[in-house]
């Protein structure tokens, strides 16, 4: 086993949707094969995952996540997606109100809260709910985030400088706002310029890249520059998969044979679904070791046990997972919704 092996199983870190249906075998509301979740999570556990934090994008949702987070001692986010913000305006402070009660009655113990989120904005499609809307309940959500001192985990598309002006408003613009008693957060499946990572940065926040934020020449260039200090690397399970017409195939490409075979095992199509096997078009867990080594052949001057371990202790400093210190480092990592 190669030093990379080592390090790179030693202890991966995920945010993740485990609550999608298709790692049960269901794919728009048709059942395709056998429900095969904990095939996956051994996948993830080959591929040094250690633990997972698992989103929620809605009140069901994240009382799901928590569920689940419970079920096999992980941990889990809860929040409200932008694009899902119309399911607070029935009962604005109700729905407002059953967030925090979660949030409050999980703060310790297995499967505990680590994060509000997952929020933000998503102007791309506000066909799902209006910019009034969705800022409207950002700025509910982040009343619980200073509220719980617990960071935020953050959606933004097209929609860049609203973000950053509501979080100033709320008093976020300066060391993630803990002078209001937050705790900063991270921007997940971040796909904008150099310049846009470098106002976060400069706010107290931390920039997650997954399969999606390395489309493009243009992502790669904006990678390159963000500090090794404020990046933690996602799957966005089970979307943004990393594909051959990406930037990225190249520095995939390159990924050694063992390292492959833990992040990126071979799949099958779902019509002829295995069971132990991946299935072909869903992003999992164990492919956050290949978005880790895209970005250590970007920043050429980084090893790849290096940017796994700083990606490691970023996400234990951020989401305050004091229990894991004592675990060998490796690669931080988000996935959401």
């Amino acid at each position: 086993m190669t030093s990379s092996v080592k390090a790179a199983a030693s202890g991966l870190r995920f945010i993740v949707n485990l609550i999608d249906p298709v790692f049960r075998g269901q794919y728009h509301g048709h059942q395709k094969h056998d429900d095969d979740l904990n095939h996956m999570l051994e996948r993830s556990k080959r591929a040094g995952v250690v633990s997972m934090i698992i989103t929620g994008g809605s009140l069901r949702e994240s009382k799901q996540a928590l569920a689940l987070a419970k079920r096999h001692n992980f941990y889990a986010t809860v929040g409200c997606h932008p694009t899902r913000s119309t399911e607070f305006e029935k009962d604005p402070s109700g729905y407002l109100q059953a967030l925090d009660d979660l949030v409050g009655a999980n703060l310790s113990g297995p499967g505990r809260v680590v994060a509000i989120g997952e929020c933000g904005l998503d102007y791309d499609r506000t066909h799902f709910a209006s910019r009034a809307i969705q800022q409207k309940h950002l700025h509910s959500q982040l009343a619980l985030a200073k509220k719980y001192h617990l960071p935020l985990f953050l959606h933004s598309r097209a929609a860049h400088n609203d973000l950053i002006r509501i979080l100033r408003e709320e008093g976020l613009g300066d060391d993630g706002g803990r002078a209001v008693g937050a705790r900063g957060g991270v921007v997940h499946s971040f796909t904008g310029s150099f310049e846009d990572a470098d106002d976060y940065i400069k706010m107290g926040f931390y920039i997650s890249i997954n399969g999606c934020s390395l489309k493009t020449e243009d992502n790669l260039t904006a990678l390159k520059s963000i500090d090794l200090r404020r990046i933690m690397f996602e799957t966005d399970a089970p979307w943004c998969s990393m594909t051959s017409t990406h930037a990225s195939r190249k520095h995939i490409d390159s990924l050694p044979t063992d390292l492959r075979s833990l992040f990126l095992p071979p799949a099958m199509r779902k019509e002829a679904f295995v069971p132990g096997r991946p299935v072909k078009g869903r992003n999992e867990p164990s492919a956050i070791g290949a978005v880790a080594w895209v970005a250590h052949k970007v920043k050429e001057e980084i090893s790849f046990d290096e940017l796994v371990d700083q990606g490691w202790r970023n996400t234990i400093k951020l989401f305050g997972l004091k229990e894991l210190v004592g675990e060998q480092s490796g690669v931080s990592a988000l996935a959401t919704s």
